[in-house]
């Protein structure tokens, strides 16, 4: 084991004890509009977004060069993956210092720049923060590692031998040394903090505030229900790890107009209640979505009814870093773009706060051949080659292989592209508030066809999908009484019908279409 230094252990006190004051520049009230939370995010890897010094790494300046871009495209918030120091410089999970960045990203400076270009375009950044775990190597670890009678050994959680019985995922989450047994949920790299220590969790609020006083817009929270593990059999979903969660989200929303959402995959829909966290990812939906852009008929009833009973805070995805969520909707769907679409605009017309994994609107495919997750985080592909994302002769890792066909230039030219279909649907969002962050009434499926409304105030949109290869015909129904539909997507070729006094309309869906009205 590395032995640390006076120099290292003398870094690591005083960021355990330096006053958050230091951190930078506060930023209040927010400078984002209200409503800028329940518009639509996108979630980067900083690492394969934009190379701005020729490393062939990506970092925060490049980011803040791709803002006009992401602006056109019409996102509302950015979800920045791990920017901390880390032991691994990828994944980005293993936190080696909770208060200073990767190094290859930049400089605090640099994260202040692009905080104030992205607000300067209605944009807000919320970024990674993993309280479970810290790196193996993290300074603090090293301590308690080394020494059973550190004043640190308690920041962790240690056994004099590691107890039976337990199982998380198949493996043995207890790792055993000579100075006794450690626990980590996610393996020997990533060893648990004890969060039943107040120490650790003063730590971490102190953490969370040296970044919101930077200016910060909220925080994307990992592994939330894996906080505090009571017993082989207690492990997961813990009420004790329910009630740091909504520590945390009350924290960071004492901020004016900040943004929480946490990964819960042990049951989403209680996180994203008030009391919890506010917002978690809607984990399962993902799967339904893509099984409905392919037409099975179970799935699109499953996604008639997941927003009839879940929070309208959850947030939606089509898939993310992690390779559990899915590989990219590119290889899922095997290219098929019309069916692509129709996935797309389930998650982005429902309810929920959507979050779009870059690259995703392009048509990003995912790299064979490499292992774990990394075949999702290739290089964004901005053009045909590197050059597009760096001028090194070659990237951290190569480009998406559909990269000549499917990158940000030449879609933006074809007016039939994945990125003008993303650009759409997203205009709709951000200029129908029914669509963003209304009510979802009348949502019924027949066979391979959805049709649902969302309602906010004396605004009414009426939604229809059909998934099917040919035309189908439905019936909406619980419309306002001879309510007129004026079409908002696609552009009306012919007349559009009206509803009869029943409050119901016929419509016929071309084969593998979306069509969206307003109502009135």
């Amino acid at each position: 084991m590395p032995s640390v230094s006076s120099q290292g252990l003398a870094a690591a006190l005083l960021s355990l004890v330096g006053a958050c004051h230091a951190a930078g520049p506060a930023t209040s009230p927010s400078p984002l509009a209200p409503h800028w939370a329940q518009g639509t995010f996108i979630e980067i890897f900083v690492r394969g977004y934009q190379d701005s010094d020729g490393d062939g790494i990506g970092d925060l300046r490049g980011l803040t060069q791709r803002l006009d871009y992401l602006k056109e495209l019409g996102v509302t918030g950015i979800w920045l993956m791990p920017i901390t120091a880390s032991a691994d410089h990828d994944h980005g999970y293993a936190t080696s210092d909770y208060r200073a960045l990767e190094p290859a990203y930049g400089t605090l400076a640099d994260l202040d720049e692009l905080l104030r270009q992205a607000h300067a375009r209605g944009i807000g950044v919320i970024a990674d923060y993993v309280v479970n775990h810290a790196a193996r190597s993290h300074t603090l670890f090293q301590l308690a590692e080394r020494d059973r009678s550190s004043p640190w050994r308690d920041w962790f959680v240690w056994q004099d031998r590691a107890p039976a019985g337990w199982d998380i995922w198949g493996k043995n989450p207890w790792t055993t040394t000579a100075q006794g047994s450690f626990f980590a949920t996610f393996g020997p790299h990533m060893p648990d903090f004890n969060l039943k220590n107040p120490a650790v969790v003063d730590y971490h609020f102190d953490s969370l505030r040296f970044w919101l006083d930077r200016g910060l817009d909220g925080f994307r929270l990992d592994a939330v229900p894996h906080l505090v593990e009571n017993n082989a059999k207690d492990w997961n979903d813990q009420p004790e790890s329910r009630r740091l969660a909504k520590r945390m989200q009350d924290l960071i929303k004492s901020y004016p107009q900040r943004h929480v959402v946490c990964e819960a995959t042990a049951n989403p829909k209680v996180y994203a209640r008030p009391e919890v966290c506010g917002s978690a990812f809607a984990f399962g939906l993902e799967q339904q979505v893509i099984k409905a852009a392919r037409g099975e008929a179970a799935s699109v009833k499953a996604v008639a009814e997941y927003f009839k009973t879940a929070p309208p805070t959850m947030a939606t995805m089509l898939s993310n870093h992690d390779i559990f969520a899915g590989e990219r909707v590119w290889d899922q769907l095997k290219g098929n773009e019309a069916r692509y679409k129709l996935a797309a605009a389930t998650y982005l017309l429902q309810p929920g706060i959507p979050f779009i994994y870059y690259g995703e609107e392009i048509g990003m495919a995912g790299i064979a051949g490499l292992p774990g997750d990394e075949p999702l985080r290739a290089p964004m592909s901005w053009g045909t080659d590197i050059q597009g994302f760096t001028s090194a002769d070659r990237p951290f890792r190569p480009l998406a292989p559909n990269a000549a066909t499917h990158n940000a230039a030449a879609e933006a030219q074809d007016p039939a592209s994945i990125l003008n279909f993303y650009k759409a649907m997203l205009q709709l969002r951000k200029s129908r508030p029914s669509i963003a962050r209304g009510s979802y009434p009348a949502a019924q499926a027949e066979g391979q066809t959805l049709v649902f409304q969302r309602l906010l105030g004396r605004e009414r949109s009426l939604i229809a999908i059909n998934y099917g290869a040919g035309e189908k015909t439905l019936t909406a129904a619980q419309l306002p009484t001879h309510a007129k539909l004026r079409a908002l997507y696609p552009a009306p070729s012919t007349a559009t019908p009206n509803a009869d006094a029943a409050g119901r309309v016929s419509l016929t869906l071309p084969p593998l279409s979306v069509l969206v009205f307003d109502v009135q």
